[in-house]
């Protein structure tokens, strides 16, 4: 079982003992932490908060609630909801911050809190500090009866969210419905369940064949949209006769995609595939992290803009987008940030746009996909003894391979000429995660093994 606290927030397993598992003592003591900082940072005495559909979802949720009206904290509650909706209604509400009661991916016995600034952005990292530190105080002075906070259900965000992204330019609403899609999707029994079916409808799709649409939070099988888990998706796809397969994780802010053959459309093309229809019709630049698939960089320059590359974490690519105003960005997990709407990666602006592409384009979405620069990525990982010198061993890296470019904003990248690897520590294991990209598959194998077989010589020095 497993607590993780960081700058990004407090996650672990439902159970347990406090302090070394996701507790309702340790909720409670994070959700004091961070509704004194929303306080001091903002002074706004509101948060809005949502959370996805897994089983601990509503438990969670009361002691939230209750921790924040006990120090005063007007809270602004969505119910089920989805990340991007509560990033939405943070701004739409006035508030000083947010609380998306949700762990992702992660399988069903664990939660999380994700934690917004009043912006409704993910907090900064030195941010992250202040609320980790300002939970561990033991000197929090309670209200009394008077000064409680108010505690207000607020439903609808979900059908505000889908009408803010109607309005989008890029969104056509016309060729989408002209086109008659027929679409299977799976939202995992999430609030995926709740926001696609609406968004589907919206956008003139009336032939959709729904998978685990029924938000109770019983995971049908894991909730991370990779293609090992898309398996069903795929089989449906091709037995519908559908134009495409839509996969969206619990909290919906990732986005994956099944092509009318059944093939994977693949979770690092959803971005670029995205990037390459905002691109055609506005020029400029995009950003995606370190690990994401170069064919990002080639889409950009081909329409004319210039790609940069963040370090990896969502917090990272939002403030490399601002900094380079970015008409679009995202990471290669499916996550798409398009600025006209919000910065943080939306899964349902995403569908929006794509639909829009593919309806324009006249294509199949699997000629649409072999259009694109076709990249493999191996993603590979090495356990550690903890004693060993993480810095050290990336320098010794740095140096074997000194007349490449390096990139070490985030670990070590560095870009052969039509290939790059990149190796980062975990912020939660004593390992070091690889990736590595060619446009051969036993070539992007081949490159992060080999960095493996260097860093094992290293440790041994």
């Amino acid at each position: 079982m497993t607590l993780i606290k960081s700058i990004s927030g407090i996650r672990g397993t439902i159970g347990g003992l406090p302090d070394t598992n996701f507790t309702p003592i340790d909720i409670m003591k994070f959700t004091i932490g961070f509704g004194k900082w929303v306080k001091q940072n903002s002074g706004i005495k509101k948060i809005v908060i949502g959370r996805d559909a897994r089983v601990s979802g509503q438990m969670v949720s009361n002691i939230v609630v209750g921790a924040l009206q006990s120090i005063g904290i007007d809270v602004v509650d969505l119910g089920l909801s989805t990340t991007p909706t509560v990033e939405l209604a943070v701004h739409d509400e006035k508030a000083g911050g947010g609380i998306i009661i949700t762990a992702s991916h992660n399988p069903k016995q664990w939660n999380a809190l994700k934690l917004l600034n009043e912006k409704g952005e993910f907090i900064s990292g030195k941010a992250g500090e202040d609320v980790l530190r300002l939970a561990e105080d033991q000197q929090t002075e309670f209200e009394e009866v008077g000064a409680l906070g108010s505690h207000t259900l607020t439903p609808g965000y979900i059908e505000k969210h889908i009408e803010q992204i109607l309005k989008l330019k890029l969104v056509d609403v016309e060729a989408i419905k002209a086109k008659d899609f027929k679409i299977v999707i799976d939202c995992v029994n999430s609030t995926g369940g709740l926001a696609v079916p609406k968004l589907l409808r919206a956008l003139g799709v009336e032939h959709v064949t729904e998978l685990y649409c029924e938000p109770n939070g019983l995971f049908p099988h894991n909730p991370e949209p990779l293609p090992e888990n898309l398996s069903e998706l795929s089989r449906t796809v091709k037995k519908e006769k559908a134009d495409l397969g839509i996969c969206v994780d619990p909290d919906v802010d990732r986005l994956a995609l099944v092509c009318e053959d059944g093939d994977m459309f693949g979770e690092e093309y959803t971005l670029v595939s995205v990037a390459d229809y905002v691109l055609s019709k506005k020029k400029g630049n995009t950003v995606s992290n370190l690990s994401s698939t170069r064919a990002l960089r080639d889409v950009t320059e081909k329409a004319g803009g210039q790609y940069f590359a963040s370090a990896v974490g969502e917090v990272n690519v939002v403030e490399k987008m601002k900094e380079v105003k970015a008409v679009i960005g995202g990471e290669g997990n499916g996550g798409v940030i398009y600025p006209e709407l919000h910065y943080g990666r939306d899964a349902l602006v995403g569908i929006a746009l794509f639909l829009s592409h593919l309806a324009k384009s006249g294509k199949r979405a699997s000629i649409l996909r072999a259009s694109y620069p076709n990249y493999h990525i191996a993603k590979k990982k090495i356990d550690l003894d903890p004693t060993v010198n993480i810095d050290l061993l990336f320098s010794e890296i740095e140096k074997k391979y000194k007349k490449y470019p390096v990139n070490t904003i985030d670990g070590v990248k560095i870009d052969f000429e039509s290939e790059w690897v990149h190796l980062r520590r975990s912020n939660t294991e004593p390992i070091i995660r690889i990736y590595a990209e060619s446009n051969s598959e036993t070539r992007a194998d081949h490159i992060a093994n080999q960095i493996m077989s260097d860093l094992r010589n290293f440790s041994k020095g």
